[in-house]
């Protein structure tokens, strides 16, 4: 049998502060108070964020692009969470696929809508705001129904107290806790006040992006944009993800890659696949809400010590994709570790950090899923011949579909990379891809030829 810890633990009365009220925060605190209640624990919780969700623009902004996996959903409402529909702003049931060589629709390989498109706070700036619509704010709002005190002030310093957490809010007032979860994010400067703790934590690696709202109006999206996610893999330098995403009134333009600045920007918008799916005429307004955010390219070392864990993008995240997924499965290991182990440095190593090594090395496979597309992306050979086997594999059925699957995971973060990369790597799927590379780029009356002999 496993040692038993000798640490600290959660007793009644025992004080817990959560810093950031992001999906990372909200998770851990409202696991922390479920799990602490089954045992009959009584403990107190304070979230600290000064940000308010119920707020359109930047008050209420968590920076991202607002896309919530099948496998997020299907999580959730396992768990008895399930998603209002004032908070999807949009299901997605498909995704464009855009290519200089051609476009293709891949319908939902299940036929179901189980893809949202969510605003992380009442919508972008300039928008009415609307409480309600908050996926944030959403979160935060079951946490503090399970018991939890949304404190909207912010944490100004971190020390130590007799070997407990202190933290101190603006106007100086200083809290002791026997926990402290730390869920603020890369782009959070309060990274910076744990650097004075003596810690071996050390911050994740990072890499600038790029997101931004247009208004375009309901009509106008539904005529151009429906209920797809539209996904564009062009051969422009270092970008790795593109996509354009309907919600509401608004489409979200989101760009993933390595420091993604100004001139790719301009460069993708200008392309005349991103062109093909706005009005014609449509020019970018000169006042609209952006931000350029930094998200994780590799996790934190040792994300956790003694009564303290970092959960989230500040620990460890999603390559790309499904950042809330990992949000959800870090946190929810992170608490379930605090009940029912401890709070030492050990009983977070042990129970918590193997959660995170999973997504770490499956993040090293998606590298080398990107890295895969990335040469799709360079070469228009290799364009033609996806582009010939995703259009052939629309007539037929979902187990056919190996390419369509194979993207639809990829681009939607809905299985994990390892088991997009082992599908990929099926002699049948292998071969089908080959096969229709030759043919697409061969004139078009030898492929018609070869396709009869094929079949």
């Amino acid at each position: 049998m496993d040692k038993q810890s000798s640490g600290p633990k959660l007793v009644d009365g025992s004080r817990v502060a959560v810093m950031g009220g992001g999906p990372a925060g909200s998770f851990f605190s409202y696991f922390l108070l479920q799990m602490a209640e089954r045992i009959g624990l009584d403990v107190q919780l304070d979230i600290y964020d000064p940000k308010d969700f119920a707020c359109s623009g930047p008050k209420g902004c968590n920076m991202c692009g607002g896309i919530i996996s099948e496998s997020l959903v299907q999580n959730l409402a396992a768990e008895g969470i399930n998603l209002p529909s004032t908070v999807m702003q949009r299901a997605l049931d498909s995704y464009f696929l855009h290519m200089d060589v051609g476009d293709v629709r891949i319908e939902t390989p299940l036929q179901e809508m189980r893809i949202g498109a969510v605003h992380r706070g009442a919508g972008p700036r300039g928008s009415v705001a609307k409480p309600e619509s908050s996926f944030d704010g959403y979160l935060q709002q079951l946490a503090v129904e399970r018991g939890a005190r949304a404190v909207r002030t912010k944490v100004e310093a971190v020390a130590w107290d007799q070997g407990r957490p202190q933290v101190t809010v603006t106007g100086g007032t200083a809290t002791t806790y026997d926990l402290l979860a730390v869920a603020v994010g890369v782009n959070s400067p309060s990274l910076k006040l744990f650097e004075a703790m003596g810690l071996p934590y050390r911050p994740p690696r990072s890499t600038k992006t790029y997101i931004c709202e247009y208004y375009l109006g309901r009509e106008v999206i539904a005529r151009y944009l429906g209920s797809s996610m539209h996904v564009f893999l062009l051969n422009i330098p270092n970008l790795e993800f593109a996509a354009l995403v309907p919600k509401g009134e608004y489409v979200t333009f989101c760009m993933l890659g390595h420091e993604i600045d100004k001139a790719m920007v301009q460069a993708f918008l200008n392309s005349p696949e991103v062109r093909r799916c706005l009005p014609p005429g449509w020019e970018e307004p000169k006042d609209f809400c952006h931000c350029s955010p930094r998200i994780n390219t590799d996790s934190a070392v040792e994300p956790f010590a003694d009564r303290l864990v970092f959960v989230g993008d500040c620990g460890t995240t999603r390559l790309y994709k499904d950042g809330i997924g990992a949000a959800y499965r870090a946190a929810k290991a992170a608490a379930r570790t605090a009940v029912f182990e401890g709070l030492g440095r050990d009983d977070f190593l042990r129970f918590y950090h193997p959660a995170c090594q999973m997504i770490r090395a499956d993040n090293r496979i998606g590298k080398l899923v990107f890295a895969i597309t990335g040469l799709i992306q360079r070469f228009r050979f290799l364009r033609r011949g996806l582009w010939r086997m995703v259009s052939l594999e629309q007539l037929k059925h979902g187990s056919q579909r190996r390419m369509s699957t194979v993207l639809w995971d990829t681009f939607t973060g809905s299985a994990p990379y390892q088991d997009v990369f082992l599908r990929s790597c099926h002699p049948a799927f292998l071969f089908r891809f080959l096969w229709d590379i030759i043919l697409g780029n061969l004139p078009s009356g030898h492929a018609r030829r070869l396709r009869r002999t094929s079949l």
